[in-house]
């Protein structure tokens, strides 16, 4: 198993200083040309579901997904960067962002639920065929439409997003695969440096796994997702983890995220089908990966090429949420790759 910083030693604080993104001119559109972000909601099972979207509808459509904990807000300052020559269409899932947050006991929490949403979504706001941007919770949910419906789909864009083994073989999952055979478990999978930390801070050598889970909702690790691994962390602007700490703060937000922690080993077993869409269908994949993320490494990102004839490959030296500090540079290479497929 590969040894995880432990939290303790990598959560830090960054001064309220502006973003990267803006210093790097991420709010500015590289045409000059300002396009307007429009924020809607649409009704889709019943439910609410809110989602940003830029440009011109007759422009190739990138759909882009986003991770845990957060939400389209993710996406704030790439859509500028892209909305003058592509339509951009950015959702929030049941239970983030501003969507509709049913409780646990009231909506099945599951990848399959989130992506069947997210299907009917595009068909609702007419999307007939898109590149996807999948990150973190985005890929299970983009590969289960790309596998149900490959016609749709011109091109990858994957940002630590994973679709192997090897992208979830190291200390952060090794609870969570625990949790995953048995949700009542006590102290498994929690016996390596990044977790014994997390016990530390519980004041508890036997703690349930679910607890120890629990911590995934916390402030301390929501700074953590957006500051581990970063070059400068005086560049990442708290607004970011403020935003997300204020939607998992909600009463009973934390129950749901406990329940798609469970739900995504669902998402495993699905990684042969996955893996043989790639095969067959060959879409043309632009990876941009945040190399130092401890929850996505690296080794995720390198397995595609095994499968994808067409694929080109950026790690970049930042974390988990790599827009926050390299968002210029991933829209760079977005418009300069999609210019190629399109």
């Amino acid at each position: 198993m590969k040894t995880l910083t432990t939290f303790a030693a990598t959560i830090v604080v960054a001064a309220i200083v502006p973003t990267a993104a803006f210093a790097n001119g991420l709010t500015q559109n590289p045409s000059k040309t300002h396009v307007p972000v429009y924020h809607r909601t649409i009704e889709i099972e019943g439910l609410d579901i809110f989602y940003r979207e830029a440009g011109a509808k007759n422009a190739p459509t990138i759909l882009l997904l986003h991770g845990f904990p957060t939400s389209s807000h993710m996406f704030r300052d790439l859509i500028p960067l892209l909305a003058d020559k592509f339509h951009v269409v950015a959702p929030d899932y049941p239970g983030y962002g501003n969507s509709s947050m049913p409780s646990v006991d009231e909506y099945d929490y599951t990848f399959d639920n989130l992506a069947g949403v997210v299907e009917k979504f595009t068909e609702k706001v007419g999307l007939k065929k898109y590149s996807l941007y999948l990150m973190d919770y985005g890929a299970p949910i983009g590969f289960r439409l790309a596998t149900k419906h490959p016609e749709r789909i011109e091109s990858l864009i994957i940002q630590n997003g994973n679709a192997y083994d090897e992208g979830i073989d190291n200390d952060f999952w090794e609870p969570i695969k625990e949790y995953w055979k048995d949700r009542k478990a006590v102290n498994k999978g929690l016996d390596n440096p990044f977790w014994i930390n997390v016990k530390k801070a519980h004041n508890n050598d036997n703690l349930a796994v679910e607890s120890a889970l629990a911590f995934l909702v916390t402030l301390d690790a929501t700074k953590w997702q957006y500051t581990n691994g970063v070059r400068d962390v005086k560049t990442i602007s708290p607004d970011a983890w403020d935003h997300v700490q204020s939607r998992l703060d909600r009463a009973g937000n934390g129950s749901i995220q406990l329940q798609m922690l469970y739900d995504y080993g669902s998402n495993p077993p699905l990684y042969p089908d996955w893996q043989a869409y790639f095969r067959k269908h060959q879409p043309r994949t632009l990876i941009v990966w945040g190399k130092n993320d401890q929850i996505f490494p690296a080794d995720g990102a390198y397995p595609y090429r095994r499968d994808l004839e067409h694929t080109e490959l950026h790690l970049l030296d930042t974390g988990h949420f790599a827009l926050e500090e390299d968002g210029a540079q991933i829209a760079d290479h977005i418009r300069r790759f999609l210019s190629v497929t399109n």
